[in-house]
């Protein structure tokens, strides 16, 4: 608990001394709030900077994307102070992040320029909730509507393809991609299994996540939601990390409880290393271009959705710290169940 005396200068009259010790101890104890003692010059690059520092319990990665965010909005509004910031101003800013360019040349998509703005939502709401703003303008920018992008999974045909160009893989990347399939686990989840998360019954422990942060390197965090879950893996993918545990040992290594399951005698591999390589075995297979590693948690999960799992269940099973999260993201494919049992119902009373 910190504490601090507050002295009133002669100057103040008796009648005074009361509204002038209330007035410090109320800018005090924003300073210790916020890290810093805000007044009519302080700028929204200084507040968020204050922000990031105090957001101790985001994964290094996502504050690591927060910071490459707030850095391409500076620019806009970063010198702007906190009481001058108005929604007018914001909407500015996404007009000049509708010009930027993304890898491919291509304009910002909608969706991007939306969470540059979510972000900054973040902060101001942070300083509305401290008392310093009274309104958050972010919420009222007049945005463009964002479409919700649906996930595209291999259709049934495409899933058999998929399967034996898996299979034909080596041992290390057939075990892990089949383990995302299966589990629908997080690449960074995957990255980070140990010897002494798998247990009896196929039963694995999830309970940390490696990811790489730029300027940091390879970084170990808990899960997303920073939560432990278990998952069970089929009798095949079982087997395939018992083989793996087999090829390890053959190549002399001392494999210890917690050491990596996905590794090489160098050490573990890199989470890009299973993304690339997949990208290019998609590529060589003739795959939509839009597939992506994270294709194979979307297809656990409609996968899982088809087979009428309840969304409580397939929440828990992806790591998702509300079944809602689960149904926002894969309403599409609960839309599908709500057909099926439309038509169930109708067999059942002869329509």
């Amino acid at each position: 608990m910190q504490s601090r005396t507050i002295d009133v200068p002669q100057e103040i009259p008796k009648r005074g001394i009361l509204q002038y010790v209330h007035s410090e101890a109320e800018r005090m104890e924003k300073r210790f709030r916020c890290g810093m003692e805000e007044d009519d010059r302080t700028t929204f690059e200084q507040y968020a900077a204050s922000w990031l520092a105090r957001q101790t319990h985001y994964k290094a990665s996502t504050l690591a994307g927060y910071k490459r965010q707030l850095e391409v909005v500076y620019p806009y509004i970063g010198g702007v102070t906190l009481n001058k910031l108005r929604p007018l101003i914001l909407e500015e800013m996404c007009a000049e992040l509708r010009k930027r360019k993304n890898r491919r040349g291509e304009p910002l998509c909608e969706a991007t320029v939306h969470k540059y703005l979510e972000t900054v939502s973040a902060v101001l709401e942070d300083a509305k909730r401290n008392d310093i703003l009274l309104y958050n303008p972010a919420h009222r920018v007049r945005g463009v509507r964002v479409e919700k992008k649906v996930q595209r999974v291999p259709a049934e045909f495409e899933m058999r393809k998929l399967m034996q160009c898996i299979l034909q893989e080596p041992l290390l990347y057939r075990a892990f991609y089949l383990t995302a399939i299966t589990t629908g686990m997080r690449r960074g989840e995957l990255c980070a299994l140990r010897w002494n998360d798998l247990h009896g019954g196929g039963a694995v422990t999830v309970q940390h996540s490696r990811s790489s942060v730029l300027g940091q390197g390879i970084v170990e965090s808990s899960t997303k939601n920073h939560r432990t879950r278990t998952v069970v893996i089929p009798e095949l993918v079982h087997d395939y990390m018992g083989e793996l545990f087999l090829e390890q040992a053959r190549e002399g290594r001392i494999i210890r409880p917690d050491d990596y399951i996905f590794s090489i005698a160098e050490g573990p591999v890199h989470p890009d290393s299973f993304t690339r390589r997949l990208r290019r075995l998609y590529r060589k297979n003739d795959f939509p271009p839009e597939y992506h590693l994270h294709t194979l948690r979307h297809t656990n999960a409609s996968m899982l959705i088809a087979q009428g799992v309840d969304v409580r269940t397939v929440a828990g099973l992806l790591g998702h710290s509300q079944p809602s999260t689960t149904l926002d993201i894969y309403s599409h494919a609960f839309d599908k169940n709500k057909r099926l049992a439309g038509q169930k119902l109708s067999e059942a009373m002869g329509l």
